[in-house]
């Protein structure tokens, strides 16, 4: 008897396509074929990032599908591109399943559909052809404990059946739960009336779709929040899925990465760099962008930082006047990093960071602290656990014109890299939440999902 074969559809975005990719490793690892189902635009540029030594295309098989959008059309417009997600993927899907069903070699037939929490579409799409499906949702537990409670918040008058916030206040969803300002629900964070709108009915139809599974997984553990999975049990932590717990390397990255960086941390003291990044979607004026460049450059201290080229709108000009030649010595700025890597690496002090769920869990499983920067959608409710309720971190204050400021930077790096506290408390959880992945809750569910799977 051959291999169960199961599909697994990521969201087309960085953060989504990154953990799917290694929970799919994961699952080659014990005895499962994976076919991993990225959009044509997205797969092209995984593909590009991938160096001579990565053997993923080996073991999972890569292949992609249309995402209705034309190849120059803006995939950070996320209202055009989720309603255009939902007018061709689904069609493209049933036809790939029903391909590798019907025609496929002789144990090819795909026995399960999983996808991304934010794909609900295609949990329906296996509904209709009649495979088993399960969802995986690759962010923090309570980022979907918030959209399986929109109900209520409608009910209480939060927020109108149009997502619309009616009331700025903070909210909890239990009294385990930490709380969350209204004003920085996922959806409320997207950038126009329009687009919040588009993101809202999205997560409703999604949130249907993913409590009718069979399995909702997450890359997640009790360790990290224990209030909204004794909340909504359905909900089984499997996580953090991280490439070093399997002794391997992070991969589906949308942009090459930049290695010689590693060679750089060697030549730094050990617990000595700030390492700077801020995920594929966080974007800077030019006045925010040069008090980040001037606070890293008054703290004296080495720092790496990721600057990606969309980052803000010239970056030719984006600098401070002579700043690279000032910082050459103990600056290094690089378009992309092998995070993973970084964050392990002994001259790393600390991260600041956007709170991505993936760069949460990634500082966490290396016992780096954090200083916060969020940017929008769950971000907020991950820096809220970062700052509040683990206490690894420290998040930064604006002035009256939206801005921080390279001092209020300069002062919260100093606190932080003053204060072991920070650091002895990101250890102890590091010790957790890995003994988690490797004996306790997150592998127990990991290992009963796998059973499923090949229970066919």
């Amino acid at each position: 008897m051959g291999k169960p074969h199961v599909i697994v559809v990521p969201y087309p975005a960085q953060g989504h396509v990154i953990p799917m990719l290694e929970l799919s490793q994961w699952l080659v690892k014990h005895g499962i074929k994976v076919t991993f189902v990225n959009t044509e635009f997205n797969h092209e540029r995984v593909v590009k990032s991938l160096s001579d030594l990565d053997n993923v295309r080996q073991v999972v098989n890569m292949v992609s599908i249309p995402d209705g959008l034309e190849p120059w059309e803006d995939r950070n417009d996320l209202g055009k591109l989720s309603e255009a997600i939902f007018r061709v993927m689904p069609g493209e899907l049933e036809s790939l399943i029903i391909e590798k069903n019907i025609n496929g070699k002789e144990g090819d037939k795909i026995v399960c559909v999983i996808a991304d929490g934010s794909m609900g579409w295609a949990l329906e799409v296996a509904a209709k052809i009649g495979v088993r499906r399960a969802a995986f949702w690759p962010a923090a537990a309570t980022s979907l404990a918030l959209t399986f409670d929109i109900p209520k918040l409608v009910s209480d008058g939060i927020i109108d059946s149009n997502g619309r916030i009616l009331k700025n206040q903070m909210i909890q969803l239990s009294p385990t739960i930490p709380p969350m300002n209204s004003t920085n629900f996922v959806w409320a964070c997207v950038f126009d009336q329009a687009t919040r709108k588009i993101i809202f009915d999205m997560l409703i139809r999604t949130s249907i779709t993913v409590k009718s599974t069979d399995w909702i997984i997450c890359n997640s553990s009790d360790d990290l929040e224990p209030g909204t999975f004794t909340l909504f049990p359905d909900i089984l932590p499997v996580g953090p899925l991280l490439a070093s717990n399997r002794l391997g390397k992070s991969v589906g990255y949308f942009w090459p990465e930049d290695s010689a960086c590693l060679a750089w941390l060697d030549q730094q003291p050990i617990n000595s760099v700030i390492y700077v990044a801020f995920g594929s979607f966080t974007i800077f004026d030019q006045t925010q962008f040069e008090e980040l460049a001037q606070g890293l450059e008054l703290t004296n201290r080495p720092f790496l930082w990721v600057v990606r080229q969309d980052i803000t709108a010239n970056m030719d000009e984006a600098y401070p006047k002579d700043y690279k030649d000032r910082v050459h010595k103990r600056g290094l700025m690089v378009s992309w990093a092998p995070q993973q890597q970084v964050l392990s690496h002994p001259s790393i002090a600390c991260f600041i960071s956007h709170c991505g769920w993936n760069s949460t869990v990634e500082g966490i499983g290396n016992g780096v602290p954090f200083i916060c920067w969020p940017y929008f959608a769950d971000q907020f409710a991950n820096q809220t656990y970062i700052c509040d309720e683990w206490k690894i971190g420290l998040g930064l204050s604006k002035d009256e014109c939206g801005i921080i400021r390279r001092g209020e930077i300069k002062d919260k790096l100093e606190h932080l890299l003053s204060d072991k506290s920070y650091k002895e408390r990101v250890l102890n959880l590091q010790v957790k939440t890995m003994d988690g992945v490797r004996g306790g809750c997150s592998h127990k569910n990991f290992n009963n999902f796998i059973e499923w799977i090949k229970d066919n």
